[in-house]
């Protein structure tokens, strides 16, 4: 049987097309590929576990094949190609829990934050909701090596009718009556969710977004149906009307922004979306945990929800926000929004590094490292913890932990190998000499940066 690599895009593509393509990667075997052996390195390999000092890698095309002390491998590796790394730091490859990546569609743009992301140590990105004909295609050209970029996995939207009103809708589903495109579908009490949920799943979606504008038992018909047909659920942690005790009741899978949980404490829940009236901050303990979202975090904690913070989003964004009159208000202050994840951190909850914005062209580090640096500096987490966020968690978040998120025998060879130290200090996420993604080597040296009009902006 020949490797994935070399089947033509077009058979890949059918196979994804049914859904197919990751159980062909995990079922087909690289037997012309080649055998590599990293060696003499420090492996902080994703679990939370301490680092472990000079430790040799070997992976046999796409896959990690084994892991030992310096030297324990070789009669496994007598043919293989060697790497040394010795003084080098390996941590398992990033990943952005929430990224768009085609709102509205630009091929060239997106293959730029791509690369980006990629040579900056990310080997996976969920996208949470978008033009999905166009991440369809992107997803492929990443999983077949065309293009330099992380894997891609995305969710299809369900929301409100009222919701379809959002311009966003039109840029992401041209050639359909917003709200009737099989990844952007306006659900209401006279649905077949049957039927609502097999469209989605027809576009290769690993997830059902739930949005917007729906009430708590839609919120929990949809999640049960989705799960019925095994797709996942990454809902907004308000849905609005539904507040955030509806929507981790229904058991979703992951819930986005956690500005969004301080509406719990609100008398009347938001009737829709649109309407961008802040969290009172005021009905929320301003020192030490609040008992509103605590018991949201421990409800959580039962279920295993994981939470997409996307808390450097609200820190990066307010100031400019508050000097923009015509811009709309952040829903929370980063100061808030900082003491709610710290009370998720101490609450014991699985966190992921979500972003959900894209940097200006003169930014060379992908997005994911503020949210690195955010949960290290704002929030208080130590390194290990950190990275454990922003690899296994997040790889769990996608519903693929058990191929990548951490550096074990069996899992992909998503890796990324640092000349300095992360657990010293965070900010060495950025001391990258190579990130390898499905046993390719990329080499930060050579990386080339998004121009401003690659990303349609101006610094």
């Amino acid at each position: 049987m020949t490797s994935v690599r070399s089947r033509s895009p077009a058979l890949v593509a059918a196979f994804q097309s049914l859904g197919l393509a990751a159980s062909l990667v995990a079922a087909t075997p690289s037997a012309a590929a080649e055998q590599i052996i990293y060696a003499n390195a420090t492996v902080i390999d994703g679990t939370g576990g301490p680092a472990r000092r000079d430790q040799d890698i070997l992976i046999d095309g796409e896959r990690i094949v084994a892991i030992g002390a310096h030297g324990a491998l070789a009669s496994q590796a007598s043919g293989a190609r060697r790497v040394d790394l010795s003084g080098r730091f390996v941590i398992p490859g990033l990943i952005d829990s929430h990224v768009h990546l085609a709102t509205p569609p630009n091929r060239g743009r997106a293959e730029a934050i791509l690369r980006r992301q990629l040579y900056g140590g990310v080997t996976a990105v969920r996208d949470m909701a978008d033009d999905l004909r166009a991440v369809g295609e992107l997803s492929r050209a990443s999983l077949v090596g065309e293009i330099p970029a992380p894997d891609i996995y995305y969710a299809a939207l369900m929301a409100g009718p009222s919701f379809f009103e959002d311009p966003r809708v039109l840029a992401v589903s041209r050639g359909f009556t917003p709200g009737t495109a099989p990844w952007m579908q306006a659900i209401d009490k006279k649905t077949d969710l049957r039927a609502a949920v097999t469209l989605a799943r027809g576009t290769s979606a690993s997830a059902i977004k739930i949005y917007a504008n729906l009430p708590a038992e839609r919120v929990r018909a949809i999640t049960t149906e989705a799960h019925r047909q095994k797709l996942m659920i990454w809902a907004h942690s308000a849905v609005f009307p539904a507040r955030p005790a509806d929507v981790i009741a229904a058991g979703a899978d992951s819930i986005s922004h956690v500005c969004y949980l301080g509406y719990e404490a609100q008398p009347e829940m938001l009737a829709a979306y649109q309407d961008r009236t802040p969290v009172d901050e005021a009905r929320l303990a301003a020192i030490g945990d609040d008992p509103v979202v605590a018991r949201l975090f421990d409800a959580m904690l039962r279920r295993g929800t994981i939470l997409d913070a996307t808390g450097s989003l609200f820190v990066k964004f307010e100031a400019a926000r508050k000097a923009d009159p015509k811009a709309k208000p952040l829903r929370c202050s980063g100061a808030q929004t900082i003491r709610l994840t710290q009370q998720a951190w101490r609450a014991g909850l699985p966190i992921s590094t979500g972003t959900d914005f894209v940097d200006p062209a003169s930014n060379p580090w992908p997005e994911v490292h503020a949210e690195l640096r955010y949960l290290a500096h704002d929030v208080g987490m130590p390194p290990i913890a950190v990275i454990h966020s922003a690899t296994l968690v997040g790889a769990r978040a996608a519903g693929r932990d058990k191929d990548m998120g951490s550096i074990e025998p069996g899992k992909l060879a998503n890796f990324v190998v640092l000349a300095a130290d992360p657990l010293a200090d965070i900010n060495n996420i950025e001391q990258i000499e190579m990130t390898v993604k499905r046993g390719r080597e990329y080499r930060r040296a050579d990386y080339v940066a998004p121009t401003a009009k690659e990303l349609g902006n101006d610094d």
